[in-house]
């Protein structure tokens, strides 16, 4: 039996097409008997089947990979919602991004010509090798999972080896890379292809201190600037950088950045994807301008639709009451939320309500990693003084402990949806549960009651039980 993968072009043989096959249908079954999204099951049946699977559907596309620490899927998003005006996009925006996840992406869309897969840190130079891809954006390193990935020092190693061979297929792919991050600069500076760097920004600089290069120490200057009191590693000049909402250009040109997503740091994965664009549907390695190819400015404007990335910032109604969930899963993405909420509070017009009225949960499991010593790093200490703080999820005895040390008045409750409740009705807009009065439309995503932030299982469940 062979089959026909129209939108990479290519005759699958026998064992390909019997993988595609099963792929297809082991992830029906998953949905229908609800043991998951159908994004996992049928790629691993389909990866022992043909270990080689992933490249055979892969290598003839259009393939962008997105890899970082924090900003994968938003990033994939955004990247996604930039290019498919030029054709359909194969991607794994839900998050499953290994490589049974990004084959189950490809199978899905077999006629799709492009794919933007967001791609696991330990992962990148296995499908760098088997998908052969235009472009790799990377994002940035910090510690994340204690207990499962590798020292950032040891990932930005294995990116930089993987980026410097000599490329598997006929060209090396576009790098563009995150300038500020110095993990970044070192690991992209290996790489055999172009690379484009942009000032994306870092708001944790603590895993960054040492030079991988050479053991110093890297020393952070005004605004931007940083270089190692060693060696010669330093911030490279940008193609482009974000500066007040707007993506600036070394000619002084600027793009606004309007997104239907809040925070800077969603502005930073923006003005990545804006430049990788042109780059993966460009004829030219250097993205230049190719007939339909969108500019920068364009990629942008498509971006400013997407307004939810896997139920991130996502506003629901709870008795009445607008409840904003945010996703942090590290010390650097709890930084990042913290952020935003302090930009919230700040605002010209009043205080954000969901900014003030928080609740935090924190799982431990499998995805999340069961080291929670992480909780020590994350700088709890800026809630202080927050009218309502709820301690909730698995390891809310854990959350309260810190939150107590961090001297952050708050209360703990071990059911996610009654801490919820529970802070509704420390907000003052409720009688108790089910007669809670919104004092802004729940659908209003920058005035919600309540915001909750919880790390990546205690996101999921908490959302699979609304």
């Amino acid at each position: 039996m062979t089959g026909r993968h129209r939108g990479a072009g290519t005759t699958l043989g026998p064992r390909a097409a019997v993988g595609v096959a099963a792929v297809a249908a082991a992830n029906r079954a998953s949905r229908r008997l609800g043991r998951g999204s159908g994004t996992v099951a049928g790629g691993r049946i389909g990866l022992v089947l043909d270990p080689g699977l992933l490249g055979e559907l892969g290598r003839s596309r259009r393939v962008a990979l997105v890899t970082g620490t924090n900003g994968k899927t938003t990033t994939t998003r955004l990247l996604s919602a930039a290019v498919s005006p030029n054709g359909d996009v194969a991607t794994n925006d839900t998050g499953a991004n290994m490589p049974a996840g990004h084959l189950a992406a490809l199978v899905a869309r077999p006629d799709a010509p492009n794919a933007v897969l967001e791609v696991d840190e330990v992962y990148l130079g296995t499908v760098v090798e088997a998908v052969w891809p235009r472009v790799v954006v990377l994002l940035n390193l910090s510690r994340d999972q204690l207990d499962r990935t590798n020292e950032v020092r040891m990932l930005a190693a294995r990116w930089r080896e993987s980026l410097g061979r000599p490329p598997a297929g006929p060209v090396a792919p576009s790098v563009v890379a995150n300038a500020d991050d110095p993990l970044v600069v070192w690991a992209a500076s290996g790489a055999v292809g172009p690379c484009t760097w942009v000032g994306a920004g870092q708001v944790w600089r603590q895993d960054a201190v040492g030079c991988p290069a050479c053991g110093g120490r890297i020393r952070f200057g005004p605004g931007s600037a940083w270089a190692c009191d060693s060696c010669g590693l330093e911030r490279p000049p940008c193609a482009a950088w974000l500066e007040d909402g707007s993506l600036v250009r070394p000619d002084g040109s600027r793009l606004p950045v309007r997104l239907s997503i809040p925070g800077r740091f969603n502005q930073a994965n923006a003005i990545m994807a804006a430049v990788a664009a042109p780059l993966l549907l460009a004829d030219s390695a250097d993205g230049a301008s190719t007939p339909g190819v969108p500019t920068v400015e364009e990629a942008l404007d498509r971006m400013a639709l997407v307004d939810d990335v896997a139920g991130r910032f996502a506003v629901l109604d709870r008795h009445g009451a607008g409840v904003r969930l945010a996703l942090a899963k590290n010390p650097a993405g709890w930084t990042a939320i913290f952020d935003l909420l302090e930009e919230e509070r700040m605002t010209a017009d009043g205080p954000a309500e969901g900014a003030c009225h928080l609740v935090l949960s924190v799982n431990a499991r499998v995805a999340d990693g069961a080291d929670t010593s992480w909780l020590w790093d994350v700088p709890f200490e800026r809630l202080a003084g927050l009218p309502a703080v709820v301690a909730t999820g698995e390891r809310h005895r854990d959350l309260a402990v810190r939150l107590r040390y961090a001297g952050v008045e708050h209360v703990a409750v071990a059911d996610p949806l009654a801490a919820v409740d529970a802070a509704l009705a420390r907000r003052g807009s409720t009688g108790g549960a089910g007669s809670a009065r919104p004092v802004v439309s729940p659908t209003d995503a920058r005035w919600p009651a309540v915001t909750v932030v919880a790390n990546y299982t205690a996101f999921t469940a908490l959302r699979s039980r609304w």
